[in-house]
């Protein structure tokens, strides 16, 4: 199949009827143009079915682009003016698009039909010969008049295949004639590019080798080019440094010496003179030398020595396996611990939560019992005996609780009356007993708990469990390597590694029990003390860190432990719970107490917790009830009673509470004990009962509870201020008394103040009675 040739742009004359407009139409960069006539795109038909050579075919000029675009066509519209080839002004123009399009058309119907190479040649003469003349308006409109009513006689365009012969032989008859050229929608639009021949294709192709051939040699020539300049610009530097060269070796043996420049004379003595300076300074150096040399000789004997002491020498060996025997077994033994920490917890909260439950129910059975006596009492003194069936339920288990209350007294009694104690005053007993099956219940829980805590350590060597055992590691230490022993801050990790073991052995540890274990008779405080001896005895020790393990010990383990007991399960009532407890903690923050922010903190945490413990229970747990005097004349009445009881229990806390003298600051204890408790309570109660001897009984029992320490100035005349309405009482009931029978228990009165400080108002009683026979009191 041949191809299309490539598209060229030429100038056509201005009798073609495709022709719109006389502006140029820029060609394709850097393409030639050629200039052709209408002529020249004449089609011959096809001859013998083949193509017929071409001859005299106007030469094309293959731009650089190598084969052009392909370019669609415009339709043209339908008020196209016909064209003429006479009659008019003529004036040359460049091709419009819809003309380039007919001379590409125009010049592949000629590949496809194969012009005559005569025709050809004589056409293309004469286009080119020719000027180019273009029509006038009138000329064009009666052409376009013309062709359309041509077309109007046929109203539709045939399918037939005759027509496209009738169009083709049309075409040729508009070669000849420019008029009858056919519309746009008559052309026939190529959309594919015509195969090219064989002899077209080599053409090409030889053509293109060619541009590539030139175009590399043009390159291989600028590459020379610039070769060569290069080169030359080498040779020319090389050659201007050898004549630089040359020419400055020229210049210094030109060189010669100048006999201008004097030197100073110089004799015999300059030359020793120097000489001998010389020498000095050799000498000096070498001595230097020398003595460099004797430092660095000492030095290598000395390095010898120590290399051989330290060869000949096996403790080094030693050293390294007891770090690292000690590295391994302090690992082991936070293991241990870290491992059993979780069941000590576990023990320790199943130990708590049973005692407070002990001490709730305590707590709760006193309160329930005040509270359904005191009202069985009121009920009495209103004499109110009809009641509904709610009340008659309320009276019921009044009377059940009564009867509870009654019994546990009178075993109480017995025990006492067992004991021979008989001077004892009721409502100071504690009233802590328990019924037998609870108490059962809770010695089991406790059994239980503590063959837990035996079996802790039970699959644990003695090495890892035992304190002293523990302690004897960190001993040994101390004695063979104290330096690197204080150097690692021991005294401060031994408590915390002591700390799982302490609580272990304190988990059946009760402050609040008499018969407790003290702290001094424990296990581990007896170990400690003794680690402790020995680090005072060790000459090497350089500080005395390890006098402070056993307070760091009882600061971080047992200061803790006493606060939860205080918070929770102290009842400041119970006078032995009280005892025991104000004994545990003189050991605590007395004996074995140290300076420190850390340690003064923990400190006041529990002095804290026992104060508002005790004002707690002063609000709670006090209550004296005032009746009138025709319901306590009869001592044997309930209502006497009960206020007895009362009172006796109110005076008893009274007594629990300046127990913590010493502990407590004075400040405290007289805010607490005397002003919330005294001056609120227990005044009122005296001054509602009748002047007689278990008035002054009471008064006397007051004043001994009193700590002697507040008044041993000797010079104090006048007692504290807290007092003030206790000493207008006692003064009261003597004014009473000395009028009455009991005369002479005013001495007692007498007595009284004066071991409170009370001198001035005992002196002002004694002179208004004319009591001189107790004159002597005062003044002994």
């Amino acid at each position: 199949m041949a191809h299309r040739p490539k598209r060229t742009f030429r100038q056509r004359a201005a009798d073609s009827s495709d022709s719109d407009g006389a502006e140029e139409s820029p060609a394709e960069p850097g393409a030639p143009r050629e200039v052709a006539a209408p002529g020249s795109a004449e089609e011959g038909p096809p001859s013998g079915g083949g193509r017929a050579p071409v001859a005299g075919r106007p030469h094309r000029v293959r731009g650089p682009g190598g084969r052009g675009r392909v370019w669609a066509s415009s339709r043209r519209a339908k008020e196209a003016a016909p064209r003429e080839n006479e009659g008019s002004e003529s004036r040359v123009f460049d091709m419009s698009t819809d003309e380039e399009d007919e001379i590409h058309h125009s010049s592949e119907s000629k590949d496809d039909q194969g012009l005559s190479s005569d025709s050809s040649s004589s056409l293309g003469e004469k286009e080119l010969s020719s000027t180019v003349k273009i029509p006038d308006a009138a000329f064009i409109q009666a052409a376009r008049r013309k062709r359309e009513l041509a077309r109007a006689q046929d109203d539709y365009i045939s399918l037939d295949v005759e027509h496209t012969s009738t169009v083709s032989g049309m075409k040729k008859e508009s070669e000849d004639d420019p008029e009858s050229e056919p519309d746009d929608h008559e052309k026939r639009i190529p959309f594919t590019l015509k195969p090219q021949t064989f002899r077209q294709r080599m053409a090409e192709e030889s053509i293109s080798r060619n541009e590539e051939t030139s175009e590399e040699s043009q390159e291989d020539e600028k590459q020379d080019i610039w070769e060569r300049q290069q080169m030359r610009k080498a040779v020319k530097i090389i050659e201007e440094r050898d004549i630089d060269l040359s020419h400055r070796s020229g210049s210094s043996k030109v060189k010669k010496f100048d006999t201008s420049i004097s030197f100073t004379p110089v004799n015999l003595e300059i030359i020793k003179k120097q000489l001998n300076t010389r020498l000095t300074l050799l000498q000096e150096t070498h001595r230097s030398h020398l003595r460099e040399y004797e430092k660095y000789v000492q030095d290598v004997k000395s390095s010898k020595s120590t290399i051989q002491n330290l060869e000949s020498s096996s403790n080094q060996a030693l050293n390294c396996k007891f770090y690292k025997s000690m590295k391994i077994y302090v690992e082991n033994l936070i293991d241990c611990l870290n491992e059993k920490i979780i069941s000590i917890q576990e023990i320790e909260s199943s130990m708590h939560a049973l005692l407070l439950k002990q001490a709730m129910t305590f707590m709760k059975r006193r309160q329930d019992e005040l509270k359904h006596e005191s009202t069985y009492l009121q009920q009495l003194s209103r004499k109110d005996e009809t009641s509904t069936s709610g009340n008659l339920a309320l009276d019921e288990k009044t009377q059940w609780i009564l009867e509870e209350i009654e019994s546990r007294r009178t075993k109480r009694r017995q025990a006492r009356m067992l004991s021979g104690n008989c001077n004892h005053q009721e409502g100071t007993s504690s009233d802590d007993e328990l019924p037998s099956a609870e108490m059962i219940d809770f010695q089991k829980s406790q059994g239980d708990i503590l063959q837990k805590q035996k079996k802790v350590f039970e699959d644990v060597h003695d090495d890892f469990c035992n304190i002293q055992n523990i302690l004897l590691k960190f001993q040994q230490w101390r004695e063979k390597f104290p330096d690197s022993y204080y150097e690692a801050f021991i005294s401060l990790c031994i408590p915390k590694l002591l700390n799982p073991l302490i609580r272990v052995q304190l988990i059946d540890w009760n402050p609040l029990k008499l018969d407790s274990t003290g702290l001094k008779e424990m296990p581990w405080f007896k170990s400690v003390e003794e680690f402790m001896d020995s680090s005072v005895e060790d000459s090497k020790k350089e500080s005395s860190s390890d006098k402070k393990i056993l307070s760091t010990i009882i600061n971080k383990t047992i200061i803790p432990r006493l606060t939860d007991f205080v918070e929770f399960l102290w009842d400041p009532l119970s006078t032995s719970q009280t005892t025991s407890l104000i004994t545990h903690c003189r050991v605590v923050l007395e004996e074995h107490s140290i300076c420190g922010n850390e340690v003064s903190k923990s400190k006041q945490d529990l002095l804290k917790s026992i104060v508002s413990r005790m004002k707690k229970a002063v609000e709670d747990d006090v209550f004296i009830p005032l009746y009138p005097k025709s319901a306590v004349e009869n001592k044997t009445s309930p209502h006497s009673e009960f206020q007895e009881r009362q009172f006796w229990s109110g005076l008893k806390l009274f007594h629990n509470i300046l127990l913590w003298n010493g502990l407590l600051t004075d400040d405290t204890l007289q805010e607490l004990g005397l002003g919330k408790l005294l001056n609120r309570y227990l005044i009122i109660a005296l001054l509602n009962a009748t002047p007689g001897p278990d008035v002054v009984k009471k008064c006397n029992q007051i004043a001994a509870c009193l700590p002697e320490k507040w008044f041993e100035n000797s010079t104090m005349r006048t007692s504290i201020p807290q007092l003030e309405n206790f000493i207008q009482f006692l003064l009261q009931s003597a004014h009473r008394l000395s009028r009455s029978e009991f005369r002479n228990k005013v001495e007692e009165i007498i007595l009284i103040l004066v071991k409170i400080k009370a001198l001035n108002q005992a002196e002002s009683f004694i002179g208004e009675h004319h009591l001189d026979h107790l004159k002597s009191l005062i003044k002994d």
